[in-house]
């Protein structure tokens, strides 16, 4: 007779203690779960975003009934996962991780695991073990491979790097703990192919090739303070951060008249932004907005762009754009070319030139926006739904306890 299954996400970060993707894709990957009668429990670090933020976090998301959150806070305080960091393991939280694990789960699934337990963590608990690598964590200290904080990593240069990027070295990347800790894990799940191929020559593991997704919704008739379009814009949306390649737009659309640039974000390289832009009225921030507020600029957009200038994984903005029906624009780096190549709904680009000319087509040609958008949203519904997503997901679950001799009785 089918039951729930029982899951156990532990995570870094889980909103609204949190900053970018892979925290979302955390939370509505164990909403879904939870709307089809599973049982979820989120294990968090509080302690890591005190650590890393200068902000309160916005108003608390509201998670379904079987979701269960624990957010840890220790009396080591912003100690606990610098220590983390440091020995690879959860100094300060392992009895009360190992006390929620002790509830048993069927599942254990691991996101970004950096700050709330290192390696060490990937032993605890006994169930079906799954790790998504949303970052590179486990082969790169900086997690970003960006080397020297300045260029796309091709050659490793681990610890001058870390250090460039001020922070301190682990040395437990020295020692066998991460090659032993991932013998642990039954399957390491890549989001792009990229991300596989990467991890595979980096971590000499086999990973599967599981997309991201994101839920669909209708905001037709939501109230809102985003303004109507009046002029013609491409959107930007994420962490105002220098990795993530605005400052790369803004000299463009100083000087691009048929259309203006709307930002949609917050972070550490706000000021510099708006320096950069120097009050142009062809650029507009509009700071952190919500996800019903974000959905209707992405309808509005003619396209949304993706500028990073680190290998992206799979951020979930371009298919977010393509549930809209909004093409994408992005830079041929990392798991990006990817989404665009899948779906046919976007242009990808390596250098300016070539990303004012798909600019000046889109503005130019407005059945060609709607034909790109069109393609990307029939690919969205194909690969990068919730359905799609689950459908996958318990079809790898199944593969392990099958491998394992375990029979899991369970509608998904």
């Amino acid at each position: 007779m089918d039951r729930p299954l029982r899951f156990c996400m532990i995570t870094t970060f889980y909103p609204p203690y949190s900053f970018g993707g892979d925290a979302m894709f955390v939370r509505q990957l164990s909403n879904e779960l939870a709307t089809r009668g599973h049982r979820v429990d989120v294990i968090h670090c509080i302690d890591a975003y005190n650590l890393l933020s200068n902000h309160k976090p916005r108003p608390l998301f509201n998670d379904h009934p079987n979701v269960t959150v624990h957010g840890l806070k220790s009396w080591a305080g912003f100690f606990s996962p610098l220590a983390t960091q440091q020995i690879g393991a959860p100094l300060f939280k392992s009895s009360r991780i190992k006390q929620i694990l002790a509830k048993g789960f069927d599942v254990i699934h691991y996101h970004n695991a950096s700050l709330i337990g290192g390696p060490k963590l990937l032993e605890y608990g006994e169930a079906i073990k799954l790790y998504t690598m949303h970052e590179y964590w486990l082969i790169c200290p900086t997690h970003m491979l960006l080397k020297f904080n300045r260029k796309p990593c091709t050659e490793r240069h681990c610890l001058v790097c870390t250090l460039t990027h001020r922070r301190p070295p682990q040395w437990w990347r020295y020692t066998g703990l991460l090659q032993a800790a991932a013998k642990h894990v039954d399957a390491f799940i890549a989001p792009s192919r990229f991300s596989k191929q990467v991890h595979e020559a980096g971590l000499r593991i086999p990973a599967v090739y599981l997309p991201n997704f994101i839920p669909s919704s209708d905001i037709a008739s939501c109230a809102t303070s985003v303004p109507s379009k009046s002029e013609p814009y491409f959107l930007f949306v994420g962490r105002l951060e220098k990795l993530k390649g605005v400052q790369t737009l803004i000299p463009l659309f100083r000087r691009y008249q048929k259309a203006q640039l709307w930002i949609a974000g917050t972070g550490n390289y706000e000021r510099e932004l708006r320096n950069l832009a120097q009050e142009s009225p062809n650029i507009r921030f509009f700071g952190y907005r919500s996800q019903r507020e974000l959905q209707i600029l992405y309808r509005q957009a003619i396209a949304v762009i993706v500028p990073s200038l680190y290998y992206e994984v799979f951020p979930l903005v371009t298919i977010e754009a393509f549930r809209q029906k909004t093409p994408i624009l992005v830079r041929n780096l990392g798991g990006l070319p990817e989404i665009v190549s899948d779906s046919g709904g976007g242009f990808v680009y390596s250098s300016e030139e070539e990303l004012e000319s798909a600019i000046d087509q889109l503005v130019t040609s407005p059945s060609l926006q709607r034909d790109l958008g069109l393609r990307g949203y029939e690919a969205y519904k194909q690969n990068w739904t919730a359905e799609a997503h689950l459908l996958r997901y318990f079809g790898l679950i199944r593969e392990i306890a099958e491998a394992r001799g375990q029979t899991l009785a369970y509608a998904t």
